[in-house]
């Protein structure tokens, strides 16, 4: 099935209308939307060619063979649900994807604020804040006289929805935050900035400097799949290095107290269409046959949402380019030497930490696990694959 996408997407890059025809026509047939795993997946993947097919296709006969596909297969635009703040907690906790990198995060963050009376903490998150309630959780039953927690978090300023999307105002789950750390004892200021990783958080990183001088205080980066959504390499040049590293290099002359970067482990930078389709189908894999294991009847709504958000992060990466691509994940390796290269040490994970995420892969379905590589990097594996890695810096 990988190599006939690889074909499909060669005959669409070429505009060959006749053989893109024939081999929509193949998969179409062996890869139905409602098969298993790999059918599934694959089913995605071709949807995603269509899409870009019906974009970027100079030939008027590809796109109109696109959406002739389209139509005969019901196969209908990706509709994104809006999630409310208990169904996206349900959501996420539904497998250890974001729930790792929560507890590895979590335990680094513990660890460096101790002694602190004040933590201001930086959240810049896919997942809307979710995990913030197990941290003020946390704080609570370890400190008898808990930090005030200032949260700060970056908004986006265009119209983009990237799934998992919140119905619900970042103003409002604010509260509902403050609201439950009051409810536990902790005190909490939260507030929402403005920025994007379009012009990597530049008005964050102006925000977070001005108010470092001000206030004396522990400073908390918690990176949670957000930072592969900042430009790669590829756009650097001599004179303007990667927005990455320079991202990375701003948060480093703040002096940051600890900075957490938890990502998948999956190269997705590749300019080039069939290398970056190999690298996908090779690592959404995993999402796919994972849920038959956590929701296996086909007609849940949870299992359709959590395939809808992989197939939309599936579509981005195949049908889409230039800033309008922001699933441009790169893998561990690669995250490690960017932070070595920005000054950065990396702080060791302690044996609770381990123990702790250990007992949460617990509460799921055999077939996931845990590795320690290079001593200081955690990594979430489903059947021996890496899928997140988890990582925490200090200044060097």
């Amino acid at each position: 099935m990988e190599q006939l996408l690889v074909h499909c997407a060669n005959a669409i890059q070429s505009n060959d209308a006749t053989l893109a025809q024939q081999i929509l026509w193949v998969l179409n047939n062996i890869a139905p939307p409602d098969g298993d795993s790999n059918q599934r997946l694959t089913c995605a993947f071709l949807r995603a060619l269509v899409a870009r097919a019906a974009k970027t296709g100079t030939c008027k006969i590809l796109a109109t063979t696109a959406a002739r596909y389209c139509y005969n297969n019901n196969l209908l635009p990706l509709s994104t649900h809006r999630f409310s703040a208990i169904e996206l907690a349900t959501f996420v906790d539904l497998t250890p994807w974001h729930r790792f990198g929560f507890t590895a995060a979590n335990a680094a963050i513990l660890d460096s604020i101790e002694g602190y009376s004040s933590v201001h903490l930086v959240d810049l998150t896919s997942t809307h804040c979710m995990q913030i309630p197990t941290l003020i959780d946390a704080v609570a039953s370890r400190f008898e006289s808990p930090p005030l927690i200032k949260l700060t978090v970056a908004a986006p300023t265009d119209s983009s929805l990237r799934p998992p999307v919140l119905d619900l105002s970042y103003e409002e789950l604010g509260s509902k935050l403050v609201n439950f750390a009051r409810s536990r004892n902790v005190a909490m200021e939260f507030r929402v900035i403005p920025s994007t990783h379009s012009d990597g958080f530049s008005t964050l990183i102006d925000h977070l400097r001005i108010h470092h001088l001000l206030y004396p205080e522990a400073l908390v980066i918690n990176c949670h799949m957000m930072l592969h959504y900042i430009e790669d390499e590829s756009t650097a040049t001599i004179a303007s290095p990667s927005p990455r590293d320079a991202f990375l290099k701003s948060i480093r002359s703040l002096e940051p107290t600890v900075v957490v970067v938890v990502d998948e482990d999956v190269e997705l930078t590749a300019g080039n269409l069939v290398c970056r389709l190999r690298s996908a189908f090779n690592y959404f894999w995993i999402p796919f046959d994972a849920v038959d294991a956590f929701l296996p009847a086909a007609g849940s709504k949870q299992r359709q949402w959590y395939e809808a958000e992989v197939c939309w992060r599936i579509e981005n990466v195949i049908a889409q380019e230039g800033m309008q691509r922001v699933e441009r994940a790169e893998g561990k390796a690669r995250w490690v030497q960017r932070m070595r290269n920005a000054a950065f040490r990396e702080a060791a994970f302690g044996e609770d930490c381990v123990a702790e995420v250990r007992g949460m892969l617990g509460e799921h379905a055999a077939g996931w696990g845990l590795k320690k590589e290079e001593e200081d990097q955690l990594v979430l594996t489903w059947k021996g694959h890496n899928v997140v890695f988890a990582t925490a810096w200090v200044p060097a």
